[in-house]
């Protein structure tokens, strides 16, 4: 599986309808599903937490949790629903998941982890892979991510996605999780330098394509967040300059292929907002973009929405930041 360069998995953003939006601008990159816990796998709507579009493929199902047994469960499912790759998350660090011992936390307890990452393999084909963070609170030197990274390798995991922040297990929110804890990217490149057998992923901070090209200098892939979600149409440069591909839709034809979608879920229930919530940053830098903004925010919440309502929304969506643009916004 190509995982140059990938999506994280984002809570409350990266949903089957970003996915299959982020696909029609980008063929090539891996996109994973938000964290998705193994309990809520056992008892919930498998169909409703589950189920995506084939087009979204490739795509990794993303998985919290610290049972090895629900784990091991929820990865057969996700094998079953079609997914390619199944993620384990040891790098959520919000109060709500420790209360519920998954995410960061388990950094802690790796002798549980190897268990986990044991039992999911023995009842799955695909890829099993580790998304963890570089450390928690005071633990943050290279020593214990070395050993913690050993003991997970020795269960027969090839792949480490690695986030180069420490986790903050108490103080801090999620959000500022995100942004206090220093970036250690050189503790990443020690990491494949030691373990050149293993596939090495860096995650955190990433918002240009030229600092994609100088991480694939030193590992062997590079995972992008929150800046695709704030400016999803990076993801063409991406293509371009990452993996040489110049068939590109533009930002009018991601709309107009998106169109269909919308039709298409909208009769199955879908609210319009629930879609159209993820390209409020589509024309993000672009002369134009806060009508796009604003007509999207008040238009896409339109209640019990029919397939000639939708039309028409759409088709001043898609002429209404041209409308506010001299020349061309491509």
């Amino acid at each position: 599986m190509n995982r140059k360069v990938s999506v994280a998995p984002m809570m409350d953003c990266t949903d089957r309808h970003e996915r299959y939006f982020l696909r029609l601008i980008s063929k090539n990159v891996l996109l994973y599903t938000e964290m998705i816990v193994s309990e809520a796998i056992d008892r919930g709507d498998k169909k409703k937490l589950l189920s995506f579009n084939l087009n979204e493929k490739p795509v990794a199902l993303q998985l919290g949790g610290s049972s090895p047994k629900l784990l091991a469960k929820a990865s057969k499912i996700g094998e079953e629903f079609g997914y390619d790759e199944i993620n384990l998350n040891l790098g959520c660090p919000s109060k709500k998941v420790q209360k519920n011992k998954f995410g960061a936390c388990l950094i802690k307890e790796p002798m549980l982890v190897a268990d986990c990452l044991n039992e999911m393999q023995s009842k799955t084909k695909l890829p099993v892979t580790v998304k963890t963070r570089i450390g928690y609170d005071k633990v943050d030197d290279y020593e214990n991510l070395f050993k913690f990274i050993n003991l997970l390798k020795s269960t027969g995991v090839k792949t480490f996605i690695i986030h180069a922040r420490k986790a903050i297990l108490g103080g801090l929110t999620p959000k500022q999780n995100l942004n206090i804890p220093p970036l250690k990217y050189e503790m990443v490149y020690k990491l494949k330098e030691d373990f050149k057998d293993l596939e090495i992923i860096i995650n955190g901070g990433i918002t240009s394509t030229n600092e994609i090209k100088n991480h694939l200098e030193k590992v062997d892939g590079t995972m992008i967040g929150r800046s695709i979600y704030q400016s999803p149409y990076l993801l063409a440069n991406i293509e371009k300059e990452i993996f040489n591909n110049d068939n590109i839709l533009s930002r009018e034809e991601v709309i107009e292929n998106l169109v269909f979608y919308v039709k298409d879920e909208i009769k199955k229930g879908t609210r319009i907002n629930q879609i159209m919530r993820h390209t409020l940053g589509l024309f993000h830098g672009q002369t134009g973009s806060s009508f796009w903004k604003k007509y999207l925010s008040d238009n896409m919440c339109v209640r019990n929405a029919d397939v000639q309502k939708i039309d028409h929304i759409m088709d001043k969506v898609k002429l209404a930041p041209q409308a506010h643009t001299v020349g061309q916004i491509d």
